[in-house]
């Protein structure tokens, strides 16, 4: 019995690489599988699943979150509800929060993925990955552009979820006796951060905010019922919920239960707000990394998965900083994350101002092409990585004032204090050009108008915390800026 099925695996895996080749231009020529696509789940896992009652072959989903650098694997139970069976650090992703807009901005993909046999690559220069599918309808709907956006092995992204050779292998074993046992594919959910009311209310005034909003339904449907949720595509915009919304409904049913979350959480964003939240954003350099790689471990730094625990979901011991490869962009990861405080008045338009200066600078003078740790591999991601700049002086921040600048203001942040004239939000662009978030003051003095202008009026907390309904729209895209991603 125990030869036979180790046969059956065996042949399963051949017919997984097969799919694999044909969906993927990463094979190395080798005709069967590979021994690291074939090697079994760690006995550790398979002794996890055990204790909650999880089988090797039941269906999976994976959710992943740029902030906390940290991606969960959930398995179906026979009642149809998912339960979490492990949580993984993320080793590194590249640019900044917010979805990938076009070919070469460096950004890891947000939104909702399919995954199936055929974007499984045993094969892999970076030990195994799987494609993530990215662009998917809603992000061409949107025209937003790339290709060969993966998780993968290693510590180096251009644009990817690296997890480290280790855990790709766990995580690609796991998927591999899920799609044996019979799932045909399964989702894969990328957030820019988890989507709690304290998130929300923090992040308000970003931007990207409306897109991230629309990520929340879909990421409420599966935490009230623990189920997979449909995914359809409405114009720009995802819609989620059952067989309405798989068929691209734009107003599917909703469940109760998921209604109820959604309203608890806007009510709980408002209070937050009401009670005086500072409204931020971050701005990373070039990504981030789990403080888990980055000795020593800062165990306050973990994002909690049952709300008061304090216990890592992960043993710091099993990861920490050795067999990470060759890390991308070290430099980037020492300076960590930035955040900038937006009040009332003073808007860091952090995109605008640096899609201003990739655009002069495009004008101007060829960009000299990068040095990096991995300049000296040939794969096809390397190779393009080495076309971005480095050394040049990074963007100032432009700051609309609603004193000099009410209208910009309003552009900029429409709905969010009028909702009788709403406005679109700001697409992100190349996140290869980083703003410099201490030269606030200065670039003020030089981008804001001088003109006198009655500063705009704020509405109540409420009117900010029904920021949602804020139309998506199409990223305006930049032309002539070499791809900075190529498959691993």
């Amino acid at each position: 019995m125990t030869a036979r099925l180790a046969t059956a695996r065996l042949l399963a895996a051949a017919s997984l690489l097969a799919l694999a080749l044909a969906g993927c231009q990463d094979g190395s020529g080798i005709n069967g599988p590979t021994a690291r696509s074939i090697a079994p789940i760690a006995p550790q896992t398979l002794a996890l699943m055990q204790t909650k009652g999880m089988q090797q072959s039941d269906p999976i989903l994976i959710r992943a979150y740029k902030k906390e650098a940290e991606m969960e694997v959930w398995k179906r139970g026979s009642d149809g509800r998912y339960a979490l069976l492990k949580t993984y650090p993320i080793c590194r992703w590249s640019g900044q929060l917010g979805p990938k807009v076009r070919e070469g901005d460096r950004q890891a993909p947000e939104g909702f993925y399919t995954i199936t046999p055929g974007l499984m690559n045993p094969n892999s220069s970076y030990y195994l990955s799987f494609d993530t599918g990215f662009p998917n309808a809603v992000d061409r709907a949107n025209g937003r552009t790339g290709r060969y956006l993966m998780v993968h092995g290693t510590c180096s992204s251009a644009g990817c979820f690296a997890m480290t050779d280790a855990t790709i292998a766990e995580i690609y074993a796991v998927a591999r006796e899920a799609f044996i046992g019979g799932q045909r594919s399964f989702q894969f959910q990328s957030y820019p951060f988890r989507m709690t009311a304290q998130n929300m209310a923090k992040f308000r005034n970003d931007p990207n905010m409306p897109f991230w909003q629309n990520l929340k339904e879909g990421s409420d449907y599966f935490e009230a019922l623990r189920e997979e949720p449909k995914v359809g595509q409405c114009g720009t915009r995802y819609v989620f919920g059952g067989s309405d919304a798989a068929a691209g409904a734009c107003k599917p049913r909703v469940d109760p239960q998921v209604a109820e979350k959604r309203a608890h959480d806007e009510r709980e964003v408002a209070e937050l707000v009401a009670k005086g939240t500072p409204a931020v954003r971050v701005v990373y350099q070039d990504g981030g990394q789990n403080p888990v790689f980055r000795p020593p471990a800062n165990t306050s730094a973990f994002a909690s998965l049952g709300g008061t625990e304090t216990v890592l979901p992960y043993d710091a011991k099993e990861f920490g900083r050795h067999n990470l490869g060759d890390v991308s962009r070290p430099e980037t990861l020492a300076a960590g994350p930035q955040e900038i405080e937006i009040d009332s008045k003073v808007q860091p338009t952090l995109m605008a101002a640096a899609a201003q200066a990739t655009a002069k600078a495009g004008r101007g003078q060829q960009k000299p092409a990068a040095t990096t740790l991995m300049a000296n591999r040939s794969e096809p991601e390397l190779r393009v990585e080495t076309t971005a700049s480095v050394g040049e002086k990074p963007a100032r921040i432009a700051v609309a004032d609603a004193d000099g600048d009410p209208s910009s203001y309003q552009k900029l942040l429409g709905t969010l204090f009028d909702k009788e004239k709403p406005a679109p939000a700001t697409p992100a662009v190349d996140a290869t050009v980083v703003p410099e978030p201490v030269k606030l003051a200065h670039a003020a003095e030089k981008v804001a108008p001088k003109a006198a202008a009655k500063p705009h009026a704020v509405k109540t907390a409420k009117v900010e915390a029904k920021a949602e309904t804020k139309p998506d729209v199409k990223p305006a895209l930049r032309k002539g800026e070499p791809d900075a991603k190529a498959k691993p």
